[in-house]
């Protein structure tokens, strides 16, 4: 093993440790003691209820952490990245080809191991808890249109990248940076209205007092917008959720079908306002600039790494090529997003909060969100007391009871 190896192995391990630990003081937090600010919209036996949900989770991620290591280990030291190279390249297939070939028949296999797990998930621990309402019919479907979509999507995008690394030269890594910079940005703008409406059915919300009552908000906000939707939710999940995406002409509001069923319309507006709140505070726009600039400097540390040796050595490789290298580099590069991936989370918890104050500011009442937001927690069964390290770790969002208090803090 050379040092690369040495590096990947570590941080894989250490990675696995560390959220290993995350858990474990996460679950010693779990007290029966209702939090005072939900002792009036949560009962002691669905309180109950949540906290035996997160253990139940939490143990089958244990299960399913422990086992992608075990295989990803297994698979890496029996030199399984390079038999399936070897015999790819067998076939003649050209760098773009066998790149894609090669990329696919990883996919494939991590989908085949995921399945089980993903089946169990669904269909036995949600159902258990009350969440499932997902037929067999509409999983096997969701998962036809996934992989329909990686293939027409997926498929062009890493052929390009491919063959910018096959006849550019020292340009490549611009040139893909450029090409998916332009694909990132075409899918924002096509998704609500060709790629979501594959999985969901979007209706729009009828004329009435809620239609009447989030068109004025915007108004007042001066957030334009015209197409306001209800989405089917309720045909995967009991769980409930509220979105805005798009941009320019094509942006869309949807609320979830069970969102409307559980909350009153004042909760429904607030909640939309916190939605709206992350747009005109430009927090889409500032997470998607970081993103763009993230790939071009991966990109440039690419065409470096994808020409040398050691890398391809630290994983028994005979040949070096440029769709293993994105792989192993991808690998080589964990501790950094590790680090990155806190700092995103660190910015996002920090945007929620600024979403939060716009919408109790522009409503001029934190007291409806707050309401929906308690809410949402019950129906969800979501964990209220969370382990600070565990916040740090996995939350994109900050503890509920943290949001409250700070939304109450404005009513001051």
């Amino acid at each position: 093993m050379n040092l690369i190896a040495w590096i990947i192995l570590i941080a894989l391990i250490v990675d696995y440790l560390l959220n290993f630990i995350a858990d474990i003081v996460n679950l010693k937090q779990v007290s029966p003691v209702i939090p005072e600010a939900f002792k009036n919209v949560y009962d002691p036996e669905r309180y109950a209820r949540s906290q035996e949900y997160l253990k139940v989770n939490t143990r089958f991620e244990w299960l399913v952490s422990s086992l992608d290591l075990i295989i990803i280990l297994v698979f890496w030291f029996t030199h399984g990245f390079a038999y399936l190279d070897n015999w790819i390249r067998s076939y003649q297939l050209g760098s773009i080809g066998s790149g894609l070939m090669y990329v696919s028949i990883l996919g494939l296999i991590k989908l085949i191991i995921s399945l089980p797990f993903s089946i169990y998930s669904t269909f036995v621990i949600e159902e258990r808890f009350g969440f499932n309402k997902t037929t067999v019919k509409t999983f096997i479907l969701d998962l036809i249109k996934g992989l329909a979509l990686s293939i027409v999507l997926g498929a062009p995008l890493l052929s390009g990248i491919l063959y910018f690394f096959d006849v550019a030269g020292d340009n490549a890594w611009w040139y893909c940076w450029l090409a998916v910079t332009i694909f990132v940005l075409i899918v924002q703008f096509i998704a609500p209205t060709w790629i979501m409406p594959l999985f969901n059915k979007f209706t729009p919300l009828e004329a009435g007092e809620l239609r009447n009552m989030i068109l004025n908000y915007a108004q007042s906000i001066q957030f334009s917008v015209q197409n306001i939707f209800i989405i089917d939710g309720s045909k995967r999940s009991s769980k409930s959720n509220a979105f805005f995406t798009g941009f320019g002409k094509n942006k869309r509001i949807a609320l979830f079908d069970t969102l409307v069923e559980q909350l009153n319309n004042k909760e429904l507006v607030s909640v939309l306002a916190h939605e709206m709140g992350h747009y005109k505070k430009k927090h889409i726009w500032i997470n998607m600039g970081i993103g763009i600039a993230y790939s071009g400097v991966m990109f440039y540390l690419l065409s470096f790494f994808i020409s040398y040796n050691g890398l391809f050595d630290a994983f028994f490789m005979n040949q070096p090529s440029v769709y293993a290298g994105m792989i192993f580099f991808g690998m080589l590069l964990s501790p950094i997003d590790f680090f990155l991936g806190l700092l995103l989370q660190s910015l996002s918890r920090y945007n929620e909060y600024q979403a939060d104050q716009f919408a109790a500011t522009t409503t001029e009442s934190p007291d409806n969100l707050i309401s929906a937001l308690k809410q949402l927690s019950v129906q969800n069964l979501s964990n209220l007391t969370p382990h600070p390290l565990y916040v740090f770790l996995n939350y994109s969002h900050p503890p509920v009871l943290q949001r409250i208090q700070r939304l109450k803090a404005t009513e001051h």
